[in-house]
């Protein structure tokens, strides 16, 4: 095989010839020449080719297997869309290393202007290396894995994927958010499905008045009946604030996470079509005028 370096080369070796042969007269050894150096980059580019593709099969191959072994290896989602990652972009770098050698290229010179400009390019790439050390800390003391709901950064949803530079999050209206993982390391993150048990807590206001220890018994009645609020912890009823409009009741219940947000709806429309049965009211607005 001969390489792209031979072929670099022969235009200064041979380009004497080349005039001479011109000057010369003969046109015939001219072309041949072009001939033959076309021919050796064509079959360089052709192997490399070959190289290119055979090489993302091969990629493809060892990707789905890296897969199949994490799964059945029952790993945590989490860690396994880190390493799939990983894995994926460092076969990438290697196949384009093969290929450029494959032209002829000297790797060895090409690693020396590597390490020439790394440490412009790292300056350049600083952003994404902090990302990448986050990702790595993320991983290691794992403040959460993938199906969490998470809220940080100004943002919140559910973990769909932790890459190496970034984290993946489905938002409720099923938009995806993509979020550096070095904010993510060295920011704050609320993670509401971290534990089994969440803390319902909701605010009712009736008309000044209004019997308070009725409010509070109603109440109590209400949640009582509702299988998914536990018992233990109790639920929690009493006077929080004495408004500008009316008497504001504070309420908290504890529940299993994945009920959250359906209590949370249910006890309020529940509250609201039981208060009105029971004569007990709810507040307007109101502005007192002196005259």
């Amino acid at each position: 095989m001969i390489h792209l370096s031979l072929l670099q080369a022969a235009p200064a070796e041979s380009g004497k010839e080349v005039i001479e042969a011109v000057k010369n007269g003969k046109m015939d050894e001219f072309v041949d020449q072009i001939i033959r150096m076309g021919t050796e980059a064509g079959k360089s580019i052709l192997f490399a080719a070959v190289v290119a593709v055979i090489g993302y099969y091969i990629v493809r191959f060892i990707n789905n297997m890296v897969a199949r072994i994490l799964e059945r290896r029952n790993v945590e989602p989490t860690v396994q869309s880190f390493l799939k990652s990983f894995v994926n972009i460092t076969l990438l770098i290697l196949l384009i290393l093969t290929v450029v050698s494959t032209l002829g290229v000297n790797t060895t010179s090409l690693a020396a202007l590597l390490a020439s400009a790394g440490l412009a390019v790292g300056m350049a790439l600083s952003g994404n290396l902090q990302n990448l050390a986050g990702g790595i800390i993320l991983l290691l003391f794992k403040p959460y894995k993938v199906g969490d709901y998470i809220e940080a950064q100004g943002v919140s949803g559910t973990v769909k994927a932790i890459q190496i530079f970034h984290t993946v999050l489905t938002t409720p209206d099923n938009k995806e958010l993509f979020i550096p993982n070095g904010a993510l390391s060295s920011g704050n993150i609320t993670n509401y499905s971290k534990n089994d048990l969440r803390r319902v807590d909701m605010v009712v206001s009736v008309e000044y008045g209004t019997d308070t220890e009725k409010v509070k018994q109603v109440t109590q009645e209400l949640l009582r009946s509702d299988s998914r609020i536990l018992k233990e912890p109790a639920p929690f009823v009493a006077v929080n604030e004495l408004g500008d409009n009316g008497v504001f009741f504070s309420i908290r219940v504890w529940v299993n996470g994945s009920d959250y947000w359906d209590v949370f709806f249910d006890t309020n429309e529940r509250i609201y079509n039981e208060f009105n049965k029971q004569g007990i009211g709810f507040p307007f607005p109101q502005i007192q005028i002196h005259q």
